[in-house]
């Protein structure tokens, strides 16, 4: 049996799980969202508790339950409480502004790159005096959340020398000494 799939998830109160036709919907304060489940595989909602099991032990089988209780789970959290990612812009001149749902990033290039993201996202662009400037962005799909986040950071990816680029707050980024000096 699967230890990630056989868990049962455990519904907040505020939040309502609703199956049909192998397509569960959750909604909550944050949200509403939906995906599609294995045909395979049965999902019973019972008292404040989503239950998936499987039909046999299958290498397919076993798979999809895990994989389906962890994308299930994440809806659940996702709209009681959210999801929250701050990105970080080590750099001299680099810049964040947010506009709307429209990002402005100044990171270095002879242009300003623009980024429009979707309306599930919320964005939050901080700068303090002597600090770098912080990206914050909510949302109740981790999915998207974490696609949003690595698109930006792949502008530019945290480089080991200087250690310049957007990273994740709280990253640490492995750093090599460059050249040695006057070695013959």
């Amino acid at each position: 049996m699967s230890r990630i799939g056989k868990a049962p998830i455990e519904i907040p109160a505020g939040v309502t799980v609703k199956v049909d036709n192998n397509t569960v919907t959750v909604k909550g304060p944050k949200g509403e969202l939906t995906q599609k489940v294995h045909p395979d595989l049965t999902i019973n909602v019972e008292d404040g508790h989503v239950v998936i099991t499987r039909p046999s032990d299958d290498r397919e089988h076993r798979a999809q339950h895990g994989l389906f209780r962890a994308l299930i789970h994440n809806m659940v959290v996702g709209v009681s409480t959210g999801y929250r990612k701050e990105m970080e812009l080590v750099g001299v001149g680099y810049r964040a502004t947010a506009t709307g749902q429209v990002l402005e990033l100044s990171l270095g290039f002879s242009h300003a790159i623009y980024i429009k993201l979707p309306p599930e996202v919320k964005v939050e662009a901080k700068t303090e005096r002597n600090k770098n400037p912080l990206i914050i962005l909510e949302s109740d799909d981790k999915q998207l959340l974490g696609q949003v986040c690595a698109k930006i950071r792949s502008l530019r990816k945290p480089e080991p020398y200087k250690g310049k680029g957007i990273k994740f707050v709280g990253e640490v980024i492995r750093r090599k000494s460059g050249k040695s000096a006057g070695a013959k």
